[in-house]
């Protein structure tokens, strides 16, 4: 009996090492748990700030023409980190977040030390409202691209000029920025917006950078820093992209209009974000009553994913707390 109570124990121990030496391997493909995700509803990609299921539109053709080509490629070459990134960013065009984050976490167990795929899990933390995730894995990334060169980062959906104008640590600050903004932790948000202004390296970056930085400084009651941002903006800066951003900058400066600013951002994405810095605009100038009214309206559009509406809905919630 003696010797067979010996064996037991030794049968255990020898369990206990695997277990271990598991645990390692799983620490060493930087991962230490399995990403589990907030529980939605079937088919829904996320909870609204208000707890309410968000779903994604049906991707168009083209859209999952391009995902299918990028989800080939991965297979074909799945120790290819460029490849990943790709098939999970077209994974994220065609609605499915929680998708593109799974994958995003099986390259990190792969590629631990890209900070390509934590910025692109980063982002699509924001999507889903998983905000102190986005900041973690913003973070790290920032660590790793310490001291290392500057990249331009390619678009997935390119301009009218077809010119890049971003960077990877660009985008990395943009991002953290916005993460710790939507957590209103201004003074971080703040932070990080400072050397995003640092790292610009063209017009689209700095005019951006200074719409977010405008407002924290002015959410932050800090009015005369606030107005010094601005002077980094003029009307005949070089805009490829960020058309939407420079023209609410141009407002702030009292340049423009807000008719101006409307009328010329009809897309969904650009109306969001003119939309919202209008609407904070109100709201830090102290016509609250204005600034819910655009909030309101905006909260029944669709486009819940772009960084307009998360802005609007994350504000709604912290200020006015109500149904609408």
């Amino acid at each position: 009996m003696k010797k067979l109570w010996i064996l037991i124990l030794g049968v255990v121990l020898m369990c206990m090492a695997c277990g271990e030496n598991s645990l390692d391997q799983e620490e060493a493909l930087g991962e230490k748990e399995t990403i589990i995700l907030k529980p939605v509803p079937e088919g829904a990609q996320a909870l609204s700030l208000f707890d309410e299921p968000l779903f994604s539109s049906i991707p168009g053709e083209s859209t999952l023409g391009k995902y299918e080509a990028a989800k080939a490629e991965y297979e074909a070459q799945p120790n290819d980190a460029d490849k990943l990134i790709w098939f999970g960013r077209w994974t994220a065009y065609k609605g499915d977040y929680r998708e593109s984050i799974r994958i995003y976490s099986d390259g990190i167990r792969k590629f631990p030390e890209d900070a390509r795929i934590y910025r692109h899990r980063g982002h699509r933390y924001i999507s889903i409202r998983e905000f102190d995730r986005a900041i973690q894995d913003f973070e790290k990334a920032v660590s790793l691209i310490e001291g290392t060169k500057d990249q331009i980062e390619p678009d997935g959906q390119p301009n009218a000029q077809n010119i890049p104008i971003s960077s990877l640590h660009t985008n990395i600050w943009y991002h953290l920025g916005l993460a710790y903004y939507l957590k209103h932790d201004l003074e971080n948000a703040l932070r990080i917006y400072r050397k995003r202004i640092e790292a610009s390296q063209n017009d689209d970056n700095v005019v951006s950078t200074v719409h977010w930085l405008y407002m924290t400084l002015r959410l932050l009651g800090r009015n005369e820093e606030a107005e010094q941002a601005l002077e980094l903006i003029h009307k005949d800066m070089n805009i490829i992209e960020n058309m939407a951003y420079h023209e609410l900058c141009l407002f702030y400066k009292v340049e423009l209009s807000e008719e101006d600013i409307i009328e010329k951002n009809l897309s969904d994405s650009a109306n969001a974000a003119v939309e919202y810095g209008i609407a904070n605009y109100y709201f830090y100038s102290g016509d609250k009553a204005r600034a819910q009214d655009i909030y309101e309206r905006m909260l029944k559009s669709k486009g819940w994913a772009s960084f307009g509406y998360i802005a609007a809905e994350a504000d709604f919630v912290r200020e006015f707390r109500q149904d609408i």
